[in-house]
Formats: C-alpha cells, sequence, structure tokens
C-alpha cells in the first residue's frame, strides 16, 4: 500500500485528490489530512477515512478539531500549527504527498516534503514562485520526486521526453505553450470591470476552483504564475514560455520542439486527470472524469491574450525575467490585493495597481536561505496594505460600492 499524505485536505484540490484515492483503496491508504482552519471539514473526512495523523495550520481550529473528535474513537492524533502541517508532511508512512494547500502558506510543509524525499505532487504553485532554487535543490538533495499537478504543468511534463529531472531543460524543446481559459471577464468591456464582484469573478466558465485561484484566473495573474513556475519546473528561459487564450479549457497545453513538432495533451477540464496522473506516475489509473468526444467538442480556438486587459499577466512575465526575490515578491503583493478584493476594500482595476505599485518599490536580489524568501514576502505585504492605506484606493471602492 501507497501511504498518501493529503495537504489542504478540505479544499477543491484536496477533495477531487480523496475522491481519486477512494476509487483505489487497493493500491492506496490515507495516512494524514492536512488543512488551514476549516475544522468542521477535516473532522467529517477524520471520520470517514481515520487516518493516523491531522494538522490544522490554526492552532484555535486545531483545538476545534480535538473537541468535535472527542468521543468519537477516532484513532487520529491531531497536531496544531505550521508545524504539525510539516510533521505529516515528513511523515515515514507517507510515500506521496499533495502539497495543496494554497499560497504562501504551503511553502514549508512543501518544502518539507522534498527534504524527506517524497513523491511531491506539486498543486501549490506558490512554493515554487517563491522558493524555487530551494525546493528544486531540495529535491536534488534527498532524491524526491516532484510531480506537476497544475493542469496545465502537468501537460507539458507528459509531452515531454521520460526522466526529465525537475529544473533541467529537456534536448530538443523550443517553447512551451501555456493556455489560459481567459477567464470570466475575456469579453467584458473594460469599463465595466471596476464594478465587478467578487461572486462574478469567483465563477469561472469552466474549472470548479477556490476563491482565490478563481480571482487569479480571472486577472491571468495565475497564468503569469504558471509561467514563473514553468520555467523554474522545467529549466525554460521566461522567452521560451508562451501564454495563449484557449476558452474551451480541452488543449492544456503544448510543447514544441526543434523539429518543428508539437505536442499537446487535451482531456475534459477536471482537476482529477492530473492528479491521477501525478498519483499513479509512471503508470495510468481511472479517477472517475468524463471522458473527451472531440465530434461534440467540434472545434479548438486559439488567441493571444489582451495584455492592455490583462496587466497581471504583464507584471508576472517582469518578475520572470527579473528572477531572485522578485516573484515572491509579487505573489505577495496579489495575495494581499486578491484577500482585499474579496473582502470588498479594493475594486478589481486596482489589484495589478497595487501589486505594481509594490514590485517597483523593491529590488529583486538573490535568494540565499528560506529567510531571505520569507522577509521579501513579509516586506512585499506590509508594502502593499500600505498602499491599500491610501486614500485614493478607499475612495475608488467606495465608488465602486
Amino acid at each position: 500500500m501507497i501511504g498518501v499524505a493529503v495537504l489542504g485536505s478540505t479544499g477543491s484540490i484536496g477533495e477531487n485528490t480523496l475522491d481519486v484515492l477512494a476509487r483505489h483503496t487497493d493500491k492506496f491508504k490515507v495516512v494524514a489530512l492536512g488543512a488551514n482552519r476549516n475544522a468542521a471539514k477535516l473532522a467529517q473526512q477524520v471520520l470517514t477515512l481515520r487516518p493516523a495523523f491531522a494538522a490544522l495550520a490554526d492552532v484555535e481550529a486545531a483545538r476545534e478539531l480535538t473537541a468535535r473528535l472527542a468521543g468519537s474513537g477516532s484513532p487520529t492524533r491531531v497536531l496544531g500549527g505550521a508545524e504539525g502541517l510539516i510533521e505529516i508532511a515528513s511523515l515515514p508512512e507517507a510515500d506521496v504527498v499533495m502539497a495543496g494547500i494554497a499560497g504562501s502558506a504551503g511553502l514549508r510543509s512543501t518544502l518539507a516534503a522534498a527534504q524527506a524525499g517524497k513523491r511531491v505532487l506539486l498543486a501549490n504553485k506558490e512554493s515554487l514562485v517563491m522558493a524555487g532554487p530551494l525546493l528544486l535543490a531540495a529535491v536534488r538533495a534527498s532524491g524526491a520526486a516532484l510531480l506537476p499537478v497544475d493542469s496545465e504543468h502537468s501537460a507539458i511534463f507528459q509531452c515531454l521526453p521520460p526522466g526529465c529531472a525537475a529544473g533541467v531543460s529537456a534536448p530538443g524543446v523550443r517553447r512551451v505553450l501555456l493556455t489560459a481559459s481567459g477567464g470570466p471577464f475575456l469579453d467584458t468591456p473594460h469599463e465595466a470591470l471596476a464594478a465587478v464582484t467578487p461572486e462574478q469573478a469567483c465563477a469561472h466558465p469552466k474549472w470548479v476552483m477556490g476563491r482565490k485561484i478563481s480571482v487569479d484566473s480571472a486577472t491571468l495573474m495565475n497564468k503569469g504564475l504558471e509561467l514563473i513556475e514553468a520555467c523554474l519546473l522545467f529549466g525554460l528561459a521566461p522567452g521560451q514560455v508562451e501564454v495563449v487564450v484557449h476558452r474551451q479549457s480541452i488543449v492544456h497545453s503544448l510543447v514544441e520542439y526543434v523539429d518543428g513538432s508539437m505536442l499537446a495533451q487535451l482531456g475534459s477540464p477536471d482537476m482529477r486527470t492530473p492528479i491521477a496522473h501525478a498519483l499513479a506516475w509512471p503508470g495510468r489509473i481511472a479517477c472517475g472524469v468524463n471522458f473527451l468526444d472531440l465530434i461534440r467538442t467540434a472545434r479548438l480556438d486559439f488567441c493571444a491574450p489582451d495584455l492592455g486587459r490583462f496587466p497581471s499577466l504583464v507584471l508576472a512575465q517582469a518578475a520572470a525575467r527579473a528572477g531572485g526575490l522578485m516573484p515572491a515578491i509579487l505573489n505577495a503583493a496579489n495575495e494581499v490585493a486578491v484577500q482585499a478584493f474579496l473582502d470588498r476594500e479594493l475594486n478589481f482595476l486596482d489589484i495589478p495597481r497595487v501589486i505594481e505599485a509594490v514590485i517597483t518599490q523593491m529590488s529583486a536580489g538573490a535568494i540565499g536561505s528560506l529567510e531571505d524568501v520569507l522577509a521579501a514576502d513579509a516586506e512585499a505585504r506590509q508594502r502593499a496594505l500600505e498602499r491599500l492605506a491610501t486614500p485614493p484606493h478607499r475612495a475608488a471602492m467606495r465608488a465602486a460600492l
């Protein structure tokens, strides 16, 4: 039996992972579950799956989980705080770790899994964006396997020659094309974007995702972060990664070779496919998705993204070229701005303006240690919060409301 620890089990990636695992109880055993603060949902999962360990990053939520499990006869040991997530990511009985905690909160546990030599299923792109050189060095030093779960990076991985190592460019690759659905506002008039609501931004036309990543998809920042991730994961220069808008979300990405060949991975827009691929690699397992009907699909459309409409993608491209700490700075400023939008404290068009203000105030610098990354992350967050507190942003938000 293959032991699996699922970090981010209460989110959409975690729930899809548990769905796939439930179809193959003869191959996989859930040994640990981890999440941020959703004690109620984690309690339900624990009572169903009875893992040896469960952890919540929020200490108070961990206490709530303990209380919810009291009297149930559950054998699960509950851990609290960031150290609890690190512990379950490093468990000897966990052969595979799903790194599915969203945002920068997943960095430490993802790094711990890599340092422990696990097969790391990377759904938390921010870990690579923030601290790519550190994560890749940990993978090399420990002999861990780093397998992408983002549908786009999974597609690229599947189109590369077998045996490609993380962070090393594959021979013969000219470039990769990252596909983007364009999100819910691809055709919305620009002047109307200032008034869009969090609910509208989170209503993705193709994918069911968490709120933060849904907003990132709407601004195309998600594609910008994926561009940075692709450069690090596949050893590519920023100029070798091109973003193309593909409304149908059927072609999940493409790899172009120097001989003119272009390989693509196609499938229904369902995260269970890349999750199942990473779990079973180098084999394949069924995962409950609807099989693709090309006749019914009928057509596949592609176009270049409108960079005037999606300035967040431009900012991410610049961060990829700058390298060093700049991707971590970009990510931190984006997380603060997106949360402010979700909290109705910032309008949609001001998200990239806050990010740009922060990245122009800070220098890239080299990544020497995890402390360097965390310091840059903290400074960027503080600068973003200061920007949010300025009168122009407050006035703009009042006008939008």
